[in-house]
């Protein structure tokens, strides 16, 4: 009988203190709605979004320099790779929008339309490359078109940096408020 009594309480216990532990995150996982897949693309999407920024601000930066057509070539291949690393996360988010909190559903909503601007410029970009192989690398019109694109990278990687940024805090804040046992009136 005594055996007994401290077997169920050894067993016991363990089950009590992890439910202790793991109560307070897994209600803030039921509470916020937020699908972690999402959170995870969108995460990835961030840093995929800066790594574009910072090559259009590169590229934009040549028409300041005296680079030859081929350095051109070069950079807005690496940009299409990115803006098509974007378009590949992106198009997991469409997918994942079902299981989608109603601010991630608002974040894939406002995502979409700036990556297809992108690349739609960058596609006018390479076009324009290709037809002037370089003669006319100092027109305005194409520095405008790279001007453009920094922008539009600028924006995205803002837009999305935002909403992640918004997801880490309202996930602090619901956990916060769960430590604390503090209702929302």
């Amino acid at each position: 009988m005594f055996t007994k009594r401290i077997l169920y309480t050894c067993t016991l216990a363990p089950l009590l203190l992890a439910g202790m532990v793991l109560a307070p995150a897994l209600r803030a996982a039921d509470i916020s709605g937020d699908s972690k897949e999402v959170t995870d693309l969108l995460s990835q999407a961030k840093t995929q979004a800066i790594q574009l920024k910072n090559d259009a601000d590169d590229m934009e930066a040549f028409t300041r320099s005296n680079l030859n057509w081929e350095s051109h070539a070069s950079k807005i291949t690496e940009i299409k790779e990115n803006v098509n690393k974007v378009g590949k996360t992106v198009a997991k988010l469409n997918q994942a929008q079902g299981t989608a909190s109603a601010w991630q559903k608002t974040a894939i909503e406002r995502i979409n339309p700036l990556l297809q601007e992108l690349a739609a410029n960058t596609e006018a970009i390479i076009n324009h490359l290709n037809k002037e192989k370089g003669r006319l690398l100092n027109t305005q019109e194409h520095k405008d078109y790279l001007k453009q694109n920094a922008e539009l990278a600028s924006k995205m990687a803002a837009v999305i940096g935002d909403f992640v940024d918004y997801g880490s805090t309202k996930a602090k804040f619901e956990d916060l408020s769960h430590r604390l046992e503090v209702s929302e009136r």
